[in-house]
């Protein structure tokens, strides 16, 4: 459903009266003001109507239109267009989304797709700080890219507590099948979000290094910041990954051996039961010739030897750990 989240100017980093759609061409033409739009899912008609009011490229409104965007920021004339993939918790999953952003001079439109947390509580704690609000687009761009990267290391807290929580069942060698499809999932959920961090890095680097006319220089270093929390999420992305990766190794191993001692101990009591098997069907030949036969004790004997053979037997392979 296409919905006008915000639409709100600001002069001086103080909030003014609430206007129209149609009225943003003319506000935006007064000096020191600032306009913060926030749209969810907006449909083409109102797509369009942004187009018209900013000034927005048309190349850059049809990667809007569309959702499943690669993370990137692309210049356009005075403006720049950036695309960034949220990620947010639920009760069972981790579920992402994108937020697509127009930022100007004295401008900034925040256009969600798909699962994604409201940018309402950033606006606030902007509002909060009218000072720095003041600056105008940088320092909004800079509180919504912070609250993005923020959002990505709580979900890499609960994927590591999840791991944590299954890490102790990775020596067992009976292991059941869900908690290794669970450890599949979460492999591939740190890979996504590896994957929405990494584009991030370089576009913070790029905002830290071009574009002054939308990122004065007392933004930059809020913008490293960000880019350090980026590099925060990949490598504790890259760890874990290389924990769950070894982690199923681990439990190969594991089930490997404990079929390599079901196969010793197989061949181990194989041996032993072999051993009555040759003798007593030795003596089922039924040959007519044999001198034991004739001696009044050989039944007791051979048993006795043969019970004594299987005895050293055992005993040998238990020393050796075969049984």
């Amino acid at each position: 459903m296409s919905t006008i989240v915000n639409c709100v100017a600001y002069r001086k980093g103080m909030r003014l009266e609430t206007f129209p759609v149609d009225e943003i061409s003319e506000i935006i033409k007064q000096p020191d003001v600032f306009i913060w739009i926030g749209l969810h899912e907006p449909d083409d008609a109102l797509l369009g109507k942004m187009q018209e009011e900013f000034g927005l490229h048309e190349l850059a409104m049809e990667d809007a239109r569309a959702a499943h965007q690669r993370p990137k920021l692309e210049p356009y004339g005075d403006s720049l267009f950036i695309v960034a993939k949220t990620a947010i918790l639920t009760e069972t999953d981790i579920v992402f989304g994108e937020t697509h952003l127009f930022a100007g001079k004295n401008f900034l439109v925040t256009l969600r797709h798909g699962a994604s947390k409201g940018y309402s509580p950033v606006r606030a704690r902007c509002e909060n700080n009218p000072q720095r609000l003041a600056l105008g687009t940088g320092y909004a761009l800079y509180a919504l890219l912070d609250d993005i990267v923020d959002n990505y290391l709580v979900v890499v807290s609960e994927l590591r507590n999840q791991f944590n929580q299954i890490e102790a069942d990775i020596f067992d060698d009976r292991i059941s099948r869900d908690k290794l499809q669970r450890i599949y999932r979460i492999k591939r959920e740190v890979m996504l979000l590896r994957d929405a961090a990494q584009p991030l890095v370089d576009i913070c680097n790029e905002l830290t290094r071009f574009h002054e006319d939308v990122i004065p220089k007392s933004i930059r270093v809020y913008l490293r910041d960000v880019q350090d929390h980026c590099r925060r999420v990949i490598e504790s992305c890259d760890n874990m990954r290389e924990m769950l990766i070894a982690a199923m190794q681990i439990n190969l191993a594991m089930v490997s051996i404990g079929q390599n001692d079901i196969v010793k101990q197989l061949a181990g009591w194989g041996a032993i039961l072999a051993l009555p098997t040759v003798v007593f069907s030795l003596y089922g030949m039924n040959f007519h010739n044999m001198p034991e036969l004739t001696w009044h004790y050989s039944y007791f004997a051979v048993v006795g030897s043969t019970v004594a053979g299987c005895t050293w037997l055992y005993m040998k392979l238990k020393n050796a750990n075969w049984l």
